[in-house]
């Protein structure tokens, strides 16, 4: 999840309660007390949560001594980077080394162009602003704004019953839109796509919150880039959503259900690697297919394309690493 923080100095409420319904993470402000009333937020103050020098770090990028100091730094924690010529900061440089780097932005412009950098964005924002609409579009940018991940279409090779298990629905504080879910493969290296549960059917009601999202000891990827087992995730905990063109962003996990299910395989292959999952039998769970359309795993059959995502190398406590793996 990316950090963002705003600046509102002097104080003025109506942007206060702009930034914090829009959920920003941290409001920088000339004292705690001024948003004691308001919510639970961490404040950036003299008497604050946050303190500069102890929890993050400043840096105005002049050159490329001041960009190395930056990239130094954020290995002690968060970095803000500002400039006098905004245009001119070597956001790619610091991007590329560094997940703590926080741009200081002062309209959405810049915060697109921020969040855009390699893909991935940077790893936050700290916006200078008392205007309560440039602080919703601000932070409208990073609700829809966490990255893309690339998909490619897989075709089925089996689906085969495996039995009753252990099965984890992810209930979020989200609505998902038709065609969009979240990431889950037997491997970490291999991930399909299951869609979340939006459509009609003759059985039960939409729940366009949720995601059946398979057996227990399954991966799913997080908005970090790493993966998680499915068992370790729970509420109050961040979900990536996946839109079928690959777009990402942050949803917040309400609750997690694990129930023992009558279960499937699901094996498929793309540019020479497999991919696998295993997934609850049943009419309601479907997996987005190659045009983006969700098809329920019952009407499912060898041949049929769905989509996913395929990366290289391993993972280690779910962070990609670069080594020779083998997983089945």
């Amino acid at each position: 999840m990316k950090e963002f923080w705003v600046e509102i100095r002097p104080w003025k409420k109506e942007a206060a309660l702009a930034a914090i319904e829009g959920g920003a993470t941290a409001l920088l402000l000339d004292t705690k007390e001024d948003a004691a009333s308001l919510a639970r937020i961490p404040i950036i103050a003299p008497d604050g949560d946050l303190l500069e020098g102890r929890d993050f770090r400043r840096v105005e990028i002049t050159d490329k001594a001041s960009e190395e100091k930056a990239a130094e730094s954020a290995r002690l924690g968060p970095v803000i980077v500002s400039t006098t010529d905004w245009t001119v900061i070597p956001l790619e440089n610091l991007v590329a080394v560094s997940d703590r780097i926080i741009a200081g932005v002062e309209d959405e412009a810049e915060a697109e162009l921020a969040l855009g950098i390699l893909e991935k964005g940077v790893g936050g924002l700290l916006l200078t602003s008392d205007d309560p609409d440039i602080i919703r579009r601000v932070a409208a940018l990073i609700e829809g704004g966490a990255g893309t991940v690339p998909l490619v279409p897989l075709t089925i090779t089996g689906i085969t019953p495996v039995g009753v298990g252990d099965r984890v629905c992810i209930d979020t504080c989200s609505l998902f839109a038709e065609g969009e879910g979240m990431l889950v493969g037997n491997t970490s290296s291999a991930l399909l796509l299951v869609a979340a549960e939006t459509l009609e059917n003759p059985y039960v009601s939409p729940r366009p919150f949720r995601v059946n999202a398979g057996a227990v000891h399954m991966y799913i990827l997080a908005p970090d880039g790493r993966t998680r087992y499915l068992s370790e995730i729970g509420a109050g905990d961040d979900g990536t959503a996946v839109a079928e063109a690959g777009k990402t962003r942050t949803v917040a996990v309400g609750r997690v259900k694990i129930e023992r299910r009558p279960l499937l395989l699901i094996e498929a292959e793309g540019e020479g690697q497999t991919a696998s999952a295993i997934i609850q039998n049943a009419e309601t769970v479907r997996l987005v297919g190659e045009d983006g359309v969700a098809r329920s795993v019952v009407e499912l059959k060898p041949g049929d394309r769905i989509l996913g995502h395929l990366m290289k190398g391993g993972r280690h406590f779910g962070v990609a690493i670069d080594e020779t793996i083998l997983e089945r």
